[in-house]
């Protein structure tokens, strides 16, 4: 619910057991440029004991005064938040002059999932704005790549014809234009390519329409908070004119749906179940529904004394596309939380808890199936539902089958293996060998078999009956057992044969996987001085496509793994609209390949500087 200030303007709002006077300010602008952000995916050290105390699932009453929730501040412009901490404390909050104005930044766009100064994002004032804004084609009468993949079996594999280049043609690759995405700090969101045009998102949160040839700009749209999702374009009904649609998620878990010809807005729809909740990923649109899963930022802040961990559970929900009415929204954990004791700092601790759902669900229309992989739990016990593969009914999002493939996997950021359960600690910590951000691939063999392959952070390619759920094989990748941050992290691509998947180790390493028996086909042998991959890997006919973690931008032959095109994407780039850009990792998407041209946007912040470009390669 957006909460509404009185007529005058003014209301009282607890932070961090502070109150003071809000002020009104303005939603986009108004407020000086900061330093470096920390960016959406994790929370300022100090806000748990800060703010979260007060701000919690439900807000606490001091004084007679309730503090908003966490939900209901995350309503608010992160100036507005910044205004606030700015008031001038008194009486018992006078420590609040303790915080640095760093601080007052973090917490502000911490709390909206966006930044400050998001004006400066608005295409109107770029100097590349196209000429004209031409109907747009039938997003289906010509080759895309739209969303996480070009098909919701999300194999991210695209032939040769789709594609418009060849595997020989691939060496002469060469950088056409680059985008600078203003007041951005990290390039997540993967671009989809349809009727000509290139639709994707930023961290400042704005979504982009531009020309793929040119790199000029049709129209942005401001959205609430950052964009990490990959958006999708698909026909809509009952929205007047507008034919073609624009859906994605902010990471606050709305769902939106924006014209595509226009950027006008259609429909918006909050779909997360807890405050908590994070949109990590994109969306799937199939048979006119929107299907999502969520995650949660309560694996950064579990670990905090002060903080009632844990109460979200993974879900994914079902949205009808024409309108954003939520359809059916389904827990992998299906028995709510509930309260398992106080720590010793006297906090009430909840469980069970985990399973976030951070990659994008597969679909098979035909069948009715939605397909996720599943994360670790929070808390100890680990519940049934965690690391797990799982199908759900598209229709009615009943489960129909989930294979565990890691029971007791509890882990918790910033907790340590001798914790031993320890206040929020899980009582057993991790291995984290969860289904991550690997969206599963489903795929038809050649003897008629359908299957859906999933990578793990473990280490382990397995592949399941995809009617029934049965285990058919199961190989391991690793070299060497995989830390925390896991060896397969936001998948690989599968021709129909073969799956390639990226492992996030050094020397940025390609293992290729038989779809039939699961043997080894091959693994490239290390590259001295690179390091690993955990973005997604992409492929057409002849060529992977890897992206890692030291920016490199790698194309692989499927024959043997040879390296057949290298671009180094972390350095400065002079773009097309004049905004200062430049490149850093690769860390969750990978590239789109389409008409003849190759896109990726490169900027994770994996090695301590993001990045805010997108880069268009093609042949001269």
């Amino acid at each position: 619910m957006k909460l509404r200030l009185p007529a005058l303007g003014l209301a009282c709002l607890l932070i961090g057991g502070f109150s003071f006077t809000l002020i009104h300010a303005q939603q986009r602008g108004g407020a000086p440029a900061g330093p470096p952000r920390l960016g959406f995916r994790v929370a300022p050290p100090t806000y748990q004991q800060s703010c979260g105390t007060c701000h919690g699932t439900q807000g606490t009453v001091t004084d007679g005064k309730k503090a908003q929730s966490i939900a209901e501040l995350q309503e608010y412009s992160p100036e507005r938040v910044y205004s606030v901490l700015n008031a001038t404390p008194s009486g018992a909050h006078a420590n609040l002059a303790t915080f640095s104005d760093v601080q007052k930044r973090q917490f502000a766009e911490f709390l909206s999932g966006r930044p400050m100064n998001s004006a400066a994002g608005d295409s109107r004032s770029m100097t590349n704005k196209c000429a004209s804004n031409p109907t747009m084609a039938n997003p289906a009468s010509a080759p895309s790549w739209n969303g996480w993949s070009p098909a919701v079996s999300n194999a991210r594999f695209q032939t040769s014809a789709d594609a418009g280049l060849t595997a020989q043609q691939v060496p002469s690759l060469k950088l056409k234009w680059a985008f600078g995405v203003p007041n951005a700090t990290e390039m997540y969101s993967q671009p989809s390519v349809v009727s000509g045009r290139v639709f994707f998102g930023s961290d400042a949160a704005w979504l982009y329409s531009l020309d793929a040839k040119t790199g000029c700009i049709y129209w942005s749209f401001g959205a609430d908070a950052g964009i990490r999702a990959t958006p999708v374009i698909a026909s809509i009904k009952g929205q007047g004119a507008t034919q073609y649609a624009v859906y994605f998620t902010d990471v606050l878990t709305r769902i939106y749906a924006v014209d595509a010809q226009t950027g006008k807005l259609l429909w918006k729809t909050k779909a997360g179940e807890h405050p908590r909740a994070k949109s990590s990923n994109g969306v799937a649109v199939s048979a006119e529904k929107v299907f999502v899963g969520f995650s949660s930022m309560e694996t950064t802040t579990g670990a905090v004394a002060t903080y009632e961990c844990c109460s979200f559970r993974g879900h994914v929900a079902a949205l009808d596309a024409n309108t954003g009415k939520k359809l059916w929204t389904t827990f992998v954990i299906e028995e709510e939380p509930k309260p398992r004791g106080k720590n010793a700092q006297g906090v009430t601790l909840y469980g069970p808890s985990g399973g976030s759902v951070w990659n994008v669900p597969t679909v098979d229309p035909k069948g009715g199936r939605v397909y996720v992989g599943t994360g670790n739990a929070y808390t100890f016990p680990a519940a049934k539902g965690t690391d797990s593969v799982i199908a759900l009914d598209m229709n009615t999002g009943k489960i129909v089958w989930q294979h565990q493939e890691v029971p007791g996997d509890a882990f918790i950021n910033n907790c340590s293996a001798t914790s031993r359960g320890g206040d929020n600690c899980p009582e057993t910590l991790g291995p984290d060998y969860d289904f991550g951000g690997s969206s599963m691939i489903l795929q038809q063999l050649p003897d008629g078999r359908q299957i859906v392959v999933a990578g793990s952070k473990g280490g382990f390619v397995m592949a399941f009956n995809a009617e029934t759920g049965a285990v058919l094989w199961k190989t391991n990748v690793a070299e060497r057992p995989p830390g925390a941050a896991g060896l397969i992290v936001f998948g690989g691509a599968s021709d129909g044969t073969t799956a390639y998947y990226g492992l996030n180790q050094n020397g940025a390493v390609v293992a290729a996987v038989n779809l039939a028996d699961g043997s080894r086909k091959w693994t490239t042998a290390p590259i001295a001085g690179a390091r690993g991959i955990s973005a997604a890997n992409s492929a057409m006919t002849g060529v992977v496509f890897s992206h890692a973690s030291d920016g490199t931008l790698r194309a692989l032959s499927m024959t043997d793994g040879k390296v057949l095109f290298e671009f180094a994407t972390a350095k400065e780039f002079q773009t097309v609209n004049e905004v200062p850009a430049r490149g850093a990792a690769f860390g969750q998407s990978g590239s789109t390949i389409v008409g003849g041209m190759l896109f990726v946007g490169s900027g994770y912040n994996g090695q301590g500087t993001g990045g805010n470009v997108m880069l268009a390669f093609g042949l001269e």
